[in-house]
């Protein structure tokens, strides 16, 4: 799984693989049938086990703006460690279909979109409970705050801090004023 995450689908080669994992390659293909198996397998896994604290933080917090803080706050720290790749496996493991297996691309939209329904699930909730406006945009914001927290995984990715991260997440909340209004904090 880390050196898909590390390296993306097309930059992780078979021979990297089977010594990482201290087989041969018929035996990879004997336990997977294919790279391509191998990566949803990874993946699916890297969903099970990475980041869950992330995608906990939209249920733990009471109002839908301190879920969209913590939710950024806890992405910077797991985008950020230095134990294991930066950035996410689903953001930037495959990203065009031209070199990319289409089975894998569509895989990785498919946990992306799902991604964004918790987000908007949550937004849904505050409007719900009266914390936001009847009105309010939950399937833009919930874009808007996906399209944030891809964009930390780039910037993990090209080495940016934690702490560099985390400014990104003060001025993503800055933006939470103008779209759920200055009495929504």
């Amino acid at each position: 799984m880390e050196l898909f995450w590390a390296k993306g689908y097309e930059g992780t080669s078979i021979a990297e693989l089977t010594t990482a994992m201290g087989i041969n390659s018929p035996s990879l293909y004997a336990a997977f049938g294919s790279k391509e198996a191998l990566f949803l397998e990874a993946t699916e896994y890297y969903t099970q086990a990475e980041g869950t604290e992330i995608w906990a933080a939209l249920d733990e917090a009471p109002t839908a703006c301190q879920a969209i803080e913590n939710f950024l706050r806890r992405t910077a720290k797991a985008y950020s460690q230095t134990d294991r790749p930066q950035g996410c496996l689903i953001a930037l493991g495959a990203l065009h279909e031209d070199s990319s297996s289409g089975a894998i691309c569509t895989d990785l939209r498919r946990r992306r979109a799902e991604n964004l329904t918790a987000l908007r699930e949550r937004l849904e909730r505050g409007v719900a409970e009266g914390e936001l406006p009847a009105g309010f945009d939950c399937d833009g914001v919930a874009t808007f705050y996906a399209t944030v927290q891809h964009g930390m995984s780039i910037q993990a990715r090209d080495g940016a801090s934690c702490s560099a991260l985390m400014a990104t997440v003060t001025g993503a909340m800055a933006a939470w004023q103008t779209l759920a209004g200055p009495d929504r904090a």
